[in-house]
Parts: structure tokens; sequence; C-alpha cells
């Protein structure tokens, strides 16, 4: 005799002599809810459970039936578990009849027992489903088993099969039992069951929630259960149900198939590792061919600055520098010192990129802001020779003005109009500074910002694409009028050109205004 068949059959035999003994266990659940109900509405519910107890197992092992009319009617059911004989199914639902009646004072109520269930309500849930799992904690659901993730897998396909024949095999009166080899001395064993007034489909659907329940709270465990309205779910590591129509399953995993998993496992870290050493080396060139390309748009604009002519009062020589003449205002680097105390920290007004800006007070008392290119910075001459040459001729109102300028040594030096409000990004990043603005200024300081970008693209001799337009490069005069500032990054076409490339992004990321911008045509 088959030995995992004893166990199942002695199981039959117990339940044949002594079904009291089976139907005589605590519940596994009860729920109630909704109000409390009235002296009609517990007399008539008295009635429809005496109903269920009585015609349940004549039926089958599921019943529904209604008692009473108005506001006091009374819907319920009953189902047994399939696998149970009469006399058992009979004496499961008249203890529950006499416990919901007794522990339950509401118009809706609901208990489980292992071996059957009852419900009823004061509204028609006939043919509905709801879905409600509940877990249920046991003894057996605290031990949990040794290799989780494949008994996961092997739980898991046993259950998806059990739902399929519970669902949709007519002859299983949606009820369904099975096992399956865990390992070599273990079993999975596995029931699911409907309620058999919903339609396949529902089934099918409620019992795909109770198994994601059930994988959810006990995948890694010896045991478990989920109970709800429509169904039930249920696994154990031993023979729980007098159902022997099931056969073993077998869980389809052979030599074959743990061979192809290794295979993807070494094919997949194989292309990582390729791929990793594709990356690193297009990297390695991407950035050697960047430096050079760097050096070589370098030179480009340098040959294109020697090329441009010179605005009045500068002139450029061959080896790049300056000749200033009295029509660009020169002034020494003592004065520039004395107008802002040194340089000193409480004279700054920003930084930047390529140098840091400074208040100044000149001694006929005029307010000036010096820029003072970093020494560290190894673009920082070929900077101030861009912003010189672009902006000693640029005379629009929507643009700082350059007032002078001077180098002495290591000091690069360029004296701006001063604002007196700063910058834009003074205004819109500061919650009180930004009350500060109505749609009036708003309006003023884009027109101002679109009529300097137009100057500078479509009017002025030199064609110039600023690339570093963002709100601490627009400033706003004693009357927030937007100018706009800091060409150290300017891109300069000459009269003929509408287009130029760039090999390396520069300039600012910023919230309102990004570089490049505004790409218009130029010429």
């Amino acid at each position: 005799m088959d030995k995992d068949k004893l166990p199942v059959m002695l199981f039959a035999i117990i339940s044949l002599l002594m079904p009291a003994a089976l139907s005589a266990t605590d519940p596994l659940l009860n729920f109630c809810s909704a109000d409390v109900r009235n002296s009609q509405f517990e007399s008539n519910l008295e009635r429809l459970l005496e109903s269920l107890s009585s015609n349940t197992s004549i039926a089958g092992g599921f019943y529904n039936d209604t008692v009473g009319d108005g506001l006091d009617i009374v819907y319920g059911q009953a189902l047994c578990r399939w696998d149970v004989n009469s006399t058992v199914c009979q004496n499961c639902v008249d203890e529950a009849r006499q416990e919901i009646f007794k522990s339950c004072n509401k118009t809706d109520a609901m208990i489980w027992y292992e071996l059957c269930q009852v419900r009823y309500s004061y509204q028609m849930f006939f043919q509905l489903m709801v879905y409600t799992g509940k877990y249920l904690d046991k003894d057996s659901q605290e031990k949990n088993v040794s290799n989780p993730h494949h008994f996961n897998d092997v739980l898991t396909y046993l259950m998806i099969n059990l739902s399929g024949a519970a669902a949709f095999s007519p002859s299983k009166r949606m009820f369904a039992t099975g096992k399956i080899k865990f390992s070599g001395k273990d079993t999975i064993y596995g029931l699911q069951q409907c309620t058999r007034d919903i339609s396949p489909s529902d089934c099918h659907s409620c019992l795909n929630s109770a198994l994601t329940d059930l994988l959810g709270c006990c995948s890694s465990q010896q045991g478990g259960t989920i109970v709800s309205r429509n169904c039930n779910v249920r696994f154990e590591l031993f023979p729980f149900f007098n159902d022997t129509s099931n056969s073993l399953l077998i869980y389809p995993q052979s030599k074959a198939d743990r061979w192809k998993k290794w295979k993807v496992v070494i094919l997949v870290s194989a292309s990582i590792i390729l791929l990793a050493a594709i990356v690193f080396c297009t990297v390695h060139l991407w950035r050697k061919k960047g430096s050079e390309d760097v050096k070589d748009e370098e030179k480009s604009e340098q040959v294109l600055l020697q090329d441009l002519p010179s605005p009045t009062g500068v002139t450029i020589t061959e080896e790049g520098m300056f000749i200033i003449s009295e029509e660009l205002a020169f002034m020494d680097l003592a004065t520039i010192k004395i107008a802002t105390n040194d340089f000193s920290d409480l004279n700054k007004l920003g930084q930047g990129g390529f140098g840091t800006v400074y208040k100044g007070l000149l001694p006929d008392g005029k307010e000036v802001a010096v820029k003072r290119l970093s020494k560290k910075s190894w673009q920082g001459l070929e900077e101030f020779k861009t912003e010189v040459v672009t902006i000693a001729k640029l005379q629009h109102k929507n643009l700082v003005r350059l007032l002078a300028c001077s180098f002495e040594g290591e000091e690069k030096l360029l004296l701006y109009e001063f604002m007196p409000n700063k910058s834009l990004d003074v205004f819109i990043f500061d919650l009180e500074r930004r009350a500060e603005l109505n749609w009036k200024i708003y309006y003023n300081i884009i027109e101002g910002i679109a009529r300097g970008l137009l100057y500078l693209h479509e009017d002025s001799r030199l064609k110039i694409i600023h690339r570093d337009l963002k709100p601490s490069n627009v400033l706003l005069d004693h009357e927030m009028v937007a100018k706009i500032s800091d060409f150290g990054m300017a891109r300069i076409f000459c009269d003929s050109q509408n287009t130029a490339n760039t090999k390396r992004v520069v300039g600012t990321l910023s919230l309102l205004l990004t570089a490049p911008i505004f790409i218009f045509r130029t010429c």
C-alpha cells in the first residue's frame, strides 16, 4: 500500500465513525458588523439558522435561504467542505448556528469552522463576490521551512493548479485538493473552495486574491489558511482533507532546467562584464578626445578674436596682449584697491565661475561694480579678452555698460556700472523680495531681457550668442530695468556666419534660464 495514502484513509475512517468529534472544535474565526438586531429580526434569524442547519447537508453541502420581509428580512448561507459526509456537515452547521446566534448580537455576521462556514445578513448577498480575506494565526504557521525560496515556488505551482481546477471544473463543485513533493521526505497538501452561488470567473478571482494573501503571510511557514466570504485556501505539510481523487503533482524542474538557469546567469554575467569594458574604453577615449577638442576650440576662438575688427580704443597684438588708448578708460590697480577697500569681503557682491564681483566707490563718488577675474583660472585671460572685446562697443540700455578695465601682473579687472538692485535671482528665489515684484515689473524685466538679446543677435555689429544667460546674470538698476551682464562665455559670429558648433558644454544650469539659450538666426 502507498505510504502517502495510509494517513488519508485513516482520516476518512475516523470522519465516518466519529462525525461529532470532527465538528466539535472551536470556530476558526467569527465576524460581526452592522446594527444591533431587534426582536423581530432575531426571531427571523433564529428560523433562518434552523433552516440552514436542516437543509445544508441535504442540499449537498451548500444552501441559501431567506426569512422575513421589509426591514426585518434575513438572508443566510451555509457551506460545508465538499470532502465531508452529510452527518459531519449537519453537525458542523448546527454548531455554527448556535455559536453565531449566541456570540453575535448584530444584523450581519459570519463564522468559520474548519469543516463549514455560516453567514447571515440584513442585505442580500447571494451571487455577489466581495473579497475580504482574513489570515488565521495558528501554531503551525510559526514554524519556518528550511528552504523558503524553493518552498514558495512549489507552493505557488500547487495552488495555481488548484485554483483553476476549483473554478473551472464543473465536477469539482468549486472545491479542489492536491499535493506536491517539496523535498525527498516532505509533501505540501493544499485545499481551495468557493461558495457555489458565484460565477467561475468570480471564484477564480477570489482564489487568486486569497493566494496572494496566503503567499504574503505564510509562504515560508509550514502551514497557512486564508478565509473570506466567498472562498477559502489552506495548505499544510500533513494530509488534512478526506479526498483521494487527487494525484501527486510534479514540480516541473529538471536538471536541464537548472542548467538553463546557470547558462542564463553565465551569459548575463559575461554580458555585464563585456558592457562594462566597452563603457570604460569609450569613456576613456571620449575624455582623451574631449581634452583635445577643448584645446582646439580654445585655439580656434583665439584665432577668431584676432580676426575680428578691434573696437575703437582696443588693439590686440599677435601675442594676445591689449593696448588701451584714451577712448577706453584704463584705471590703475591702486585706485581700484582703494575703491574696493582692498577687495574687502564686506564689499563683495557675488562670485561666479571666473571671478568675484566687488562694489567700489571711485574718488569722484561714483559707485561701480568691479569684476576681479580668478588668478587660478587657466581660462581667465581668454575670458577677459572676450569680455573686453565684446562689451567695449556694445551700447544698449538693456546691457550692462563697461566703464573701464585694468590689468597689472596677474590681476585682470573690469569696471561696470553699479546695479543697486543686484540681480534677478535675488528677487525670484527669495519669498520676501519676490513679493516686491508685480506683473508690470515682471513684464518689463522679460521685455528688457528680450530686447537685449535681440540687440546681441540682430542689431549689433558683432553678432553675439551669450551662452550663460541665467537669473544671476540679469542685473536690475534703480528703476528695475533689466540689463544683461557677464559676457565671459559669449560666442562671437562674423558678419557672414549664421551657425557655429561648440564641442563642450558651458554656462551654469538654472531653474529658469539655462545656457545655451534663445538660439535665433544671428546674421
